[in-house]
Protein backbone atom coordinates (compact mmCIF):
# COMPACT_ATOMS: atom_id res chain seq x y z
CA UNK A 1 0.00 0.00 0.00
CA UNK A 2 1.40 3.60 -0.42
CA UNK A 3 2.20 5.57 1.86
CA UNK A 4 -0.54 8.53 2.62
CA UNK A 5 0.03 12.14 1.17
CA UNK A 6 0.80 15.06 2.64
CA UNK A 7 -3.28 16.59 2.16
CA UNK A 8 -4.58 12.94 3.94
CA UNK A 9 -1.96 13.05 6.70
CA UNK A 10 -3.24 16.93 7.29
CA UNK A 11 -6.88 15.78 7.22
CA UNK A 12 -6.11 12.71 9.95
CA UNK A 13 -3.77 15.27 12.11
CA UNK A 14 -6.85 18.24 12.23
CA UNK A 15 -9.19 14.58 12.85
CA UNK A 16 -7.12 13.78 15.57
CA UNK A 17 -6.47 17.72 17.11
CA UNK A 18 -10.61 18.27 16.52
CA UNK A 19 -11.37 14.76 18.87
CA UNK A 20 -8.92 16.71 21.26
CA UNK A 21 -9.61 19.91 21.15
CA UNK A 22 -13.39 19.22 21.83
CA UNK A 23 -13.11 16.82 24.55
CA UNK A 24 -14.30 19.02 27.09
CA UNK A 25 -17.38 20.52 25.30
CA UNK A 26 -20.57 18.77 25.40
CA UNK A 27 -22.29 17.56 21.67
CA UNK A 28 -18.46 18.64 20.03
CA UNK A 29 -17.20 14.62 19.26
CA UNK A 30 -19.82 13.66 18.34
CA UNK A 31 -20.36 16.28 16.05
CA UNK A 32 -16.73 16.56 14.66
CA UNK A 33 -17.22 12.62 14.18
CA UNK A 34 -20.69 13.28 12.16
CA UNK A 35 -19.18 16.06 9.98
CA UNK A 36 -15.84 14.05 8.94
CA UNK A 37 -18.05 10.68 8.22
CA UNK A 38 -20.60 13.08 5.79
CA UNK A 39 -17.77 14.11 3.76
CA UNK A 40 -15.80 10.49 4.05
CA UNK A 41 -17.21 9.73 0.91
CA UNK A 42 -15.52 12.67 -1.23
CA UNK A 43 -13.55 11.63 -3.82
CA UNK A 44 -9.47 11.88 -3.36
CA UNK A 45 -9.14 13.80 -7.00
CA UNK A 46 -11.24 16.47 -5.27
CA UNK A 47 -8.76 18.91 -3.68
CA UNK A 48 -10.02 21.92 -4.01
CA UNK A 49 -13.28 20.78 -2.27
CA UNK A 50 -11.00 18.74 0.45
CA UNK A 51 -8.73 22.03 0.91
CA UNK A 52 -11.63 24.18 1.36
CA UNK A 53 -13.22 21.39 4.12
CA UNK A 54 -9.62 21.37 5.86
CA UNK A 55 -9.19 25.20 5.92
CA UNK A 56 -12.78 24.94 7.87
CA UNK A 57 -12.18 22.16 10.03
CA UNK A 58 -9.14 24.44 11.31
CA UNK A 59 -11.19 28.04 11.88
CA UNK A 60 -13.94 25.56 13.80
CA UNK A 61 -10.06 24.22 15.79
CA UNK A 62 -8.99 27.65 16.51
CA UNK A 63 -13.04 28.52 18.26
CA UNK A 64 -12.62 25.45 20.11
CA UNK A 65 -9.30 26.16 21.33
CA UNK A 66 -10.26 30.03 22.24
CA UNK A 67 -12.19 28.59 25.39
CA UNK A 68 -15.32 30.74 23.78
CA UNK A 69 -17.47 27.54 22.51
CA UNK A 70 -19.24 26.25 25.51
CA UNK A 71 -21.12 24.06 23.31
CA UNK A 72 -21.47 21.98 19.79
CA UNK A 73 -24.51 21.37 17.81
CA UNK A 74 -26.34 21.73 14.87
CA UNK A 75 -29.31 24.16 13.44
CA UNK A 76 -32.19 22.17 12.64
CA UNK A 77 -35.45 23.81 11.93
CA UNK A 78 -38.08 22.71 14.21
CA UNK A 79 -41.34 21.53 12.35
CA UNK A 80 -44.46 22.94 13.03
CA UNK A 81 -47.85 21.48 13.28
CA UNK A 82 -48.82 23.20 10.06
CA UNK A 83 -45.28 21.71 8.32
CA UNK A 84 -44.85 18.00 6.96
CA UNK A 85 -41.31 16.82 5.80
CA UNK A 86 -43.12 17.17 1.93
CA UNK A 87 -43.76 20.77 2.32
CA UNK A 88 -41.67 23.14 -0.79
CA UNK A 89 -42.60 26.53 1.32
CA UNK A 90 -39.55 28.49 2.10
CA UNK A 91 -38.16 28.96 5.73
CA UNK A 92 -40.70 31.50 7.11
CA UNK A 93 -43.86 31.04 5.32
CA UNK A 94 -46.68 29.23 6.11
CA UNK A 95 -50.00 28.48 4.68
CA UNK A 96 -53.19 30.58 5.06
CA UNK A 97 -56.64 29.39 4.97
CA UNK A 98 -56.93 29.55 1.31
CA UNK A 99 -53.33 27.32 0.29
CA UNK A 100 -51.80 30.70 -0.43
CA UNK A 101 -48.27 31.38 1.17
CA UNK A 102 -48.48 34.03 3.83
CA UNK A 103 -45.09 35.13 5.19
CA UNK A 104 -44.98 34.86 8.65
CA UNK A 105 -44.12 38.79 9.42
CA UNK A 106 -47.62 39.83 8.40
CA UNK A 107 -49.45 41.62 11.36
CA UNK A 108 -46.01 41.59 13.44
CA UNK A 109 -46.96 45.59 12.86
CA UNK A 110 -44.66 46.28 9.88
CA UNK A 111 -45.61 48.77 7.57
CA UNK A 112 -45.33 48.30 3.44
CA UNK A 113 -44.13 51.06 1.68
CA UNK A 114 -45.92 53.39 -0.58
CA UNK A 115 -44.96 53.31 -4.19
CA UNK A 116 -44.33 57.21 -3.80
CA UNK A 117 -41.73 56.19 -1.29
CA UNK A 118 -43.59 57.55 1.65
Amino acid sequence: MSRPSRLQRQVLSLYRELLRAGRGTPGAEARVRAEFRQHASLPRTDVLRIEYLYRRGRRQLQLLRSGHATAMGTFVRPRGPAEEPGDATAPGTRLDDGGAPKNSCEGTGARETRSDGR
